[in-house]
């Protein structure tokens, strides 16, 4: 069975590309410019969360990301903070996040970061 990945970027031609490379690796990828998907976690049941610190509507990436963390229901689910941030380590381990993935990344390292945390 492919493994899912939800992925929420703020910039849509990131978004296409992440979600064309990813679904070239063979995964499943339910991809939204808002927190959408998020919403609907119980249904899509991914196997991993990449979502961009600045993404669109009131909630930062990290927020988001806590909020996974601290609901039992999807505190087991790995989640991936991407961005520009120069501070990113420190931000991916405040919010709890199993990764990071550091903007402008290389697409190996980031279908990488994705395999290593399904």
């Amino acid at each position: 069975m492919k493994k899912k990945v939800v992925l929420i970027q703020d910039d849509e031609d990131i978004l296409e590309i992440m979600d064309e490379v990813l679904t070239d690796e063979g995964f499943d990828v339910t991809s939204s410019l808002t927190t959408e998907p998020i919403e609907n976690i119980d249904k899509i049941e991914p196997d991993v969360v990449v979502v961009d610190e600045h993404i669109r509507g009131g909630k930062k990436g990290t927020k988001v990301i806590e909020e996974l963390k601290s609901n039992p229901e999807t505190e087991d689910l790995s989640a991936v903070l991407t961005s520009t941030s120069y501070d990113l380590p420190q931000t991916a381990k405040d919010c709890k996040a199993d990764d990071y993935i550091e903007k402008p990344f290389d697409l190996d390292h980031m279908v990488d970061v994705v395999k290593n945390n399904t």
